[in-house]
């Protein structure tokens, strides 16, 4: 509340333990803005933060793909005005070392990261350095501004692995990064854009955001149906979104020659591959590129400049079923039950203020 010096919080005090709390409001400092949050995404890194003895310490508060309105701004902020809605850009890199010099940033071994090593956006408020808040335009929802960050990660991978216009983009897992990569692909100019998933949910919303293409693959002859798409060539762009062995290895079978494969999902699992599916990186002669986070020169980078311009003239689109459920900082607990059960979440859980 305002003039408060506590606010609630979703804290995370232990593994799987996590309780919607009172606790200090934080102190914006100098060169800092303070961020009402009125909303916060849970994101797939997150799941096992919580339930699998994934976080640096306890307690934490997690949250790092949110957007508010700026409450204060310290001494030495120049570009943001209280008033203006934000998303915040959690990546704190050193800003010292060399990949930093370079605009690697995301490549940074002494980062901090806002929701996961410092105190996150599950909660009513949020400090930030001005730098890492992008003002967006008024006419976005707040929920739509906490989608800043996986569009991000997914106009990243585009940029990284060289995508060019006029080629078969295949993107492996529909869901929020790769509806986002499935968006970026159309906007640089894909010939089509082809998203395979497992549920017919997902491959509708694709096709709703301009997919020409959607496969299930839990079809019998889905392989063949996905060659006689490029009439046997293969995909010139292959993005895999969803992490999973199956299709990592995937992406090697679909991949067209020369073609250019960005892994963007992270694997929870073992992973490996047949000497024959390996083999196809030789003769195809594709590149394979990995990709971190979203985040280039200058600082938090164009990823987050083109994401704020696409969001406001809608060349970059959000559906409400990108959501699977709006709840209240109180439900944090009961929220991530849900998590327990595979399969059971589709989409992002939002958190709102």
């Amino acid at each position: 509340m305002p003039g408060s010096a506590t606010m609630k919080a979703a804290v995370l005090c232990g593994n799987g333990d996590i309780r919607c709390e009172d606790m200090p409001k934080p102190v914006r400092g100098a060169g800092e803005v303070l961020v009402r949050v009125k909303a916060c995404g849970v994101c797939g890194s997150d799941v096992p933060r919580v339930l699998y003895n994934g976080a640096h310490g306890y307690p934490i508060v997690l949250g790092h793909e949110f957007a508010g309105v700026v409450e204060e701004v310290g001494e030495d902020v120049t570009r943001v005005k209280a008033g203006q809605r934000v998303a915040g850009a959690p990546l704190l890199p050193c800003m010292r070392c060399e990949d930093c010099s370079r605009g690697d940033y995301s490549l940074c071994k002494h980062y901090s990261f806002i929701g996961s090593r410092r105190q996150g956006a599950f909660a009513e408020y949020v400090s930030l350095p001005e730098m890492n808040a992008v003002v967006f335009d008024e006419t976005i929802p707040f929920v739509q501004g906490a989608m800043f960050e996986p569009s991000t990660v997914a106009l990243h991978g585009l940029v990284l692995s060289g995508t060019r216009g006029g080629e078969d983009v295949a993107i492996l897992g529909g869901g929020t990064i790769g509806q986002f990569t499935a968006q970026w692909a159309r906007i640089f100019g894909a010939r089509t854009v082809t998203v395979f998933d497992l549920e017919d949910s997902r491959l509708a919303l694709a096709r709703r955001l301009g997919a020409e293409y959607t496969v299930n693959t839990r079809g019998v002859a889905f392989m063949d149906e996905a060659r006689s798409l490029t009439g046997g060539r293969g995909f010139g762009a292959v993005f895999e979104t969803a992490g999973s062995p199956v299709t990592m290895g995937m992406a090697f079978e679909l991949a067209g020659n020369r073609a250019e494969v960005c892994f963007i999902g992270t694997p929870h699992t073992p992973l490996t591959f047949e000497p024959r599916q390996w083999e196809l990186m030789n003769r195809k002669e594709f590149r394979l590129t990995g990709s971190w986070m979203g985040y280039s020169a200058p600082f938090p980078g164009r990823e987050w400049g083109l994401t704020a311009r696409a969001f406001a003239d809608g060349r970059l689109r959000f559906d409400p079923a990108m959501v699977a459920a709006e709840t209240p900082l109180s439900d944090a607990g009961k929220a991530f039950e849900l998590f327990k059960e595979p399969g059971a979440v589709r989409g992002r859980i939002m958190f709102v203020m």
